[in-house]
């Protein structure tokens, strides 16, 4: 069962929003294609994908016995997620997030860099929390099958970023030149991402308060 077109559509469209903004992930992906090669970058963004179905299938688990035990205590979820991605958007206007490249970094073997990139995202708890808080707000329970909505949008989520990902690893070392020679750049991006966030949760806050009919 997948989410209803428009509910599909805004998903896609807030996901692109912002998977290409830069990220940790992103800077992670950049930096292995400045260090390695745009091989390393690709394989990079592979592992971040992966990752992400990992923490999209610990969602669909934890959400869906959630929705089991109390229609209400899943809502909460929801406005709690929306709350967090406006809190993640203040703190992105507050902090700066370095951008670090090393040219000279050791070779490693793109199995390993495959690898690090999984554990890279299944351990960070920011990624596991964004999960948890970003794809309950794009989840109807009336349409039932909750647990293959989130596998559904976490798969689709995984998918997107993987290609934007790619695109960060094939242009790494315009996208590091830009970044290194202007610094207006990361701000601008911090800025734009931050607002993002926050008015997908007050959106989402405000769409979950509205009567059904």
């Amino acid at each position: 069962m997948i989410p209803n077109p428009s509910s599909l559509l805004l998903f896609i469209s807030a996901a692109l929003l912002l998977l290409v903004i830069p990220g940790p992930a992103v800077f992670y992906i950049v930096g292995r294609s400045i260090g390695q090669g745009r091989s390393a970058g690709l394989i990079s963004a592979l592992g971040i994908a992966v990752g992400s179905l990992v923490h999209t299938a610990a969602a669909a688990v934890g959400l869906s016995a959630l929705l089991m035990s109390s229609a209400i205590a899943f809502a909460g979820v929801k406005y709690l997620g929306a709350a967090y991605l406006i809190y993640l958007g203040i703190q992105k206007f507050r902090r700066e997030e370095p951008f670090e490249l090393d040219g000279n970094a050791p070779t490693v073997k793109l199995n390993r860099i495959f690898a690090q990139g999984i554990v890279v995202n299944v351990l960070n708890p920011k990624a596991a929390l964004f999960f948890f808080a970003f794809l309950p707000q794009f989840v109807d329970p009336n349409r039932g099958q909750v647990a293959i909505q989130i596998l559904f949008l976490g798969v689709l989520f995984a998918l997107l970023g993987l290609t934007t990902d790619t695109f960060w690893a094939l242009t790494s070392g315009t996208v590091a030149n830009l970044f290194r020679r202007n610094p207006k750049a990361m701000r601008t991006q911090r800025f734009v991402s931050a607002g993002m966030l926050i008015s997908l949760g007050v959106a989402t806050a405000l769409a979950g308060a509205s009567p059904r009919k």
